[in-house]
């Protein structure tokens, strides 16, 4: 399957990117980093669906998340029709929401037909409120409280079960509720032992993991599951982890799966879906190469339907839940220079204003970016500074040695690949009111998260009377 952009090349990477027009040779080889609309346009500015970024900087303000609509919408196509080509069964994915959770993101990807993978309760509510069929929407997490599995129950989506003490929970909600109508649908999260090159903290196949039953449980799990008439397992999950380049642990962690799905037929568990995760990762700097949507999806269902030959299985039906891969790169931050400083012979800081409190990534797992000015797109490359964010912190540095051209304070920063657990893991630090979204799309931009006042700040603290009255200088 090879499924381009209408003006663009098959990339490498994960997402098909557009030829970009330049008139300097040295300008920024960041481009190819970019949405798939972005473009420059006659006056040496960058456009993302048909929109200037320093328009729209202008008129929402920065820092800016600007999500390209339509690289949104291709990541979600290529997943379900190379599903559909190369698996003989039934198949759905599931947008890891986690990454990026929304009205607007999870309205976009349920119009694509993928379901939602949600981590907690407030996940869940916005999937629903977004208009997403429950019945297409699957729940995750560790420690999921009595109240999210309620809530889970009631409206009918499928639960992920983690751990002894969910499973155990789930049964007496259940039972408490005392309604035959209520049979909570199912998966069961296993830890498969397979480890991967990526970061300690986004590791999560490897046995010691805080995530799912560990394989020497299965006996115990499967003969406790098929002796509950109240609950539906359906299913087995499991997960090795996020920024993945290697194909071969996706590969094994399948036929692994497959095993144990044969394993449970044993024990009388008439199973039927079997999740594979995610994990693919995505292109932040020019030397990551990791493989394609298609590259990826291909190997997993030849091993699945292989090995369910093998075994004399009927095909589950396939699910898998991108996060990072579908919206990393389909969304970019704009932010406005500032201050400066230059240390000789040492460093150049060059100050934005936002940081860690828009984009945790760096600061907590040292993360890469890329970045280009946005009103400078064609100009020569002639200084390499740190990007520092305006944060009261030493390690908010953004970027290390980015390569720019000559700024100056009020030009446009944009840095890259900034979709994915940039706003979902946005803080207020320093008392920063949260950015605003917009998405772009043929020209046209709409707001989908409002900037944060600084009455927002504020909206949800109280001060008790008596110390008001001490800050008034009132005697209680």
């Amino acid at each position: 399957m090879v499924s381009t952009h209408p003006t663009g090349v098959k990339h490498s990477g994960s997402q098909y990117l557009p030829q970009r027009r330049s008139s300097n040779a040295n300008s920024s080889p960041n481009q190819e980093l970019l949405p798939l609309t972005a473009r420059v346009h006659n006056h040496d500015f960058l456009e993302i669906g048909g929109c200037d970024v320093t328009t729209l900087v202008k008129q929402f303000g920065s820092p800016l998340y600007i999500l390209d609509e339509e690289t949104l919408r291709l990541g979600c196509q290529q997943y379900r029709d190379a599903f559909k080509q190369y698996y003989k069964g039934e198949s759905q994915v599931l947008y890891a929401s986690k990454a990026w959770n929304c009205l607007a993101v999870c309205a976009i990807a349920a119009s694509e037909g993928l379901g939602i993978d949600v981590a907690s309760g407030g996940e869940l509510y916005t999937a629903l409120q977004a208009g997403v069929n429950p019945e297409k929407i699957y729940l995750h997490s560790n420690n999921k409280s009595r109240e999210e599995l309620i809530f889970a129950t009631e409206v009918g989506c499928t639960i992920v079960v983690d751990n002894w003490h969910e499973l155990r929970t789930l049964v007496e909600i259940v039972e408490t509720a005392n309604s035959p109508d209520l049979q909570p649908r199912f998966l069961l999260r296993l830890t498969p032992g397979i480890e991967c090159h990526t970061h300690e903290y986004i590791r999560t196949g490897q046995l010691d993991s805080k995530f799912g039953f560990h394989p020497n449980e299965l006996e115990e799990l499967f003969t406790f599951v098929s002796k509950q008439s109240v609950l539906n397992c359906v299913g087995l999950h499991a997960h090795i982890g996020s920024q993945i380049f290697e194909r071969q642990p996706h590969r094994d962690l399948a036929a692994l799966m497959v095993q144990w799905f044969s394993n449970a037929a044993k024990y009388g568990l008439n199973l039927t879906e079997l999740n594979v995760g995610g994990g693919l990762g995505i292109k932040y700097i020019e030397s990551d190469d990791p493989p394609s949507i298609e590259e990826w999806v291909k190997p997993i269902c030849e091993v699945i339907q292989e090995a369910c030959v093998a075994e004399n299985l009927p095909l589950p039906k396939l699910l898998c839940e991108p996060g990072r891969s579908l919206i990393a790169t389909a969304c970019v931050t704009a932010y406005t220079i500032g201050s400066s400083k230059v240390i000789p012979e040492i460093r150049t800081y060059i100050a934005i204003d936002g940081g860690m409190s828009d984009n945790p990534r760096p600061i907590t797992y040292q993360s890469v970016y890329r970045a280009v000015v946005a009103n400078k797109m064609s100009s020569e490359l002639t200084q390499t500074v740190t990007i520092a964010g305006k944060h009261c912190e030493s390690g908010d540095i953004l970027i290390k040695d980015a390569l720019l051209p000559k700024t100056e304070p009020g030009d446009i920063l944009v840095v890259m690949g900034t979709g994915a657990y940039n706003y979902s893991m946005a803080s207020n630090y320093n008392r920063l009111p949260r950015s605003a979204a917009v998405v772009v799309a043929n020209g046209e931009a709409n707001l989908i998260l409002q900037r944060e006042t600084y009455q927002d700040l504020i909206r949800q603290d109280r001060l008790p009377q008596r110390l008001k009255n001490q800050e008034l200088g009132v005697k209680s």
